[in-house]
């Protein structure tokens, strides 16, 4: 399977549903009077974070997601049905950011956590809602709400406790497959991992951590060049990391260096995090060599293993070392921050703006504004009216005096053109 970290996709929550225009009609109801029923609320879309999932993968084939939307109003004041929910399972770690605004919505972190990123639009109500004992029969109803459309960027960070760095070829998917249940693809050619494992190793206490294999770093990883760049982030969620050597290259400590220098350049969060180096292939270098790059490794860290890993030798005791460790190091604070309040994002419907289109013409566009506009009969006084009392509570014809307006200007609100009067407008 491939492994997809980022992905685009696009939700659509759903529809309210209208609210309903209706009269109670029973043979012996003197004026039965209005019966019209509210609209359903429409469905809600919410990610959820799902530790079954390993890649973001399934957004390869599917990024669109679009909600119910709920039913309108009926007659006799029955209520439209509310849509079920969207819940759209992402995998642990993974970090959500609206597209347009560039904000952070979320950093899912943790098994079954949810969040809505676009919350479904609210019923209309029917005539029956509307009548007083001053307007008994009320000739109009209110809209659904419109559904919020979103293009989010997803991007998976993965969650694992411990992360395996090294040059390419230096055993490190030997190591976790000899340590944990994970079966990478192993060969004696650069890159042979192309994408990230985990594996799960057991510790003597019976519960276990989570173990990254991380592609190959080489010199320029982190400007792009190679694997390496791709992945780098994937291990800025460890606790720490084991540096994996290969003993039997030539300068094992300028390669050292080197993998050093590019978590520096990436991250310094990434280069301060505690590292174990284990000198792997001991068995194919002799005794002098194993002190010489003893000696010379101790000098920069105090823990230092020398193992093999196609032979076994001494991983057990770097296994117990990696378990302590895990136990005593917690998990580094994440430097995410979520940028944006989804509550005001969702439920934001009474912004305006206003265009001056030409010296006597000015044209008014929003959400709430234009939805009562789109269902506004301006052949019925009685819908025309509550309209204007509308956009005198939004403060819309305040800012229409600000900008100018004079008597006898037109004003546009999608389908609905008439004039401005001052005196009937504010009466």
């Amino acid at each position: 399977m491939k492994f997809i970290d980022k992905s685009k996709i696009r939700v659509v929550s759903g529809r309210g549903g209208n609210g309903m225009v209706a009269w109670r009609r029973e043979k012996y109801v003197d004026k039965g009077g209005p019966a019209g029923g509210d609209g359903g609320r429409g469905g809600d879309v919410y990610l959820v974070a799902d530790e079954n999932m390993s890649t973001l993968m399934d957004f390869k084939h599917k990024s669109v997601f679009k909600a119910e939307g709920g039913e309108n109003g009926g007659i006799k004041n029955m209520h439209g049905r509310c849509a079920k929910d969207l819940y759209i399972k992402v995998p642990v770690g993974t970090v959500v950011k609206d597209i347009k605004t560039g904000n952070i919505i979320a950093d899912l972190k943790e098994h079954e956590q949810t969040v809505m990123v676009a919350k479904g639009g609210r019923g209309g109500r029917g005539n029956a809602r509307f009548a007083t004992s001053q307007k008994r029969a009320p000739q109009f109803c209110e809209p659904g709400e419109p559904p919020i459309e979103r293009e989010l960027f997803l991007e998976l960070k993965l969650i694992a406790d411990v992360g395996l760095l090294g040059m390419p070829n230096a055993g490190k998917s030997t190591l976790i497959s000899r340590i944990s249940s994970a079966k990478p693809k192993i060969a004696d050619y650069p890159f042979t991992t192309l994408i990230p494992n985990l594996g799960v190793v057991k510790k003597r206490s019976g519960d276990g951590f989570v173990v990254a294999d991380i592609p190959g770093l080489i010199e320029g990883a982190s400007e792009g060049v190679g694997l390496g760049h791709d992945f780098l982030r994937h291990v800025e969620r460890c606790r720490f990391l084991v540096h994996l050597i290969d003993s039997t290259e030539e300068n094992p400590f300028d390669n050292y260096k080197k993998i050093n220098f590019e978590l520096e350049k990436h991250s310094e969060q990434l280069a301060g995090l505690y590292q174990i180096i284990a000198l792997n292939k001991i068995d194919s270098i002799d005794d002098e060599r194993k002190a010489e790059l003893l000696k010379q490794f101790k000098e920069v860290s105090d823990d230092v293993f020398e193992i093999s890993a196609v032979t076994g030798e001494n991983l057990d005791k770097l296994v117990d070392f990696m378990g302590v460790k895990v136990d005593e190091i917690p998990k580094p604070e994440t430097e995410i921050v979520v940028e944006e309040d989804l509550g005001a994002y969702n439920n934001d419907d009474s912004n305006f703006e206003i265009y001056k289109a030409a010296k006597d013409v000015f044209i008014i566009q929003g959400g709430k504004v234009e939805r009562i506009a789109g269902v506004t009969d301006e052949r019925n006084s009685e819908q025309v009216i509550r309209f204007q009392n509308i956009m005198k509570g939004m403060g819309v014809f305040d800012e229409l005096s600000k900008m100018g307006i004079k008597d006898g200007d037109t004003i546009i609100i999608g389908h609905l053109e008439f004039a401005y009067y001052r005196d009937e407008m504010f009466g």
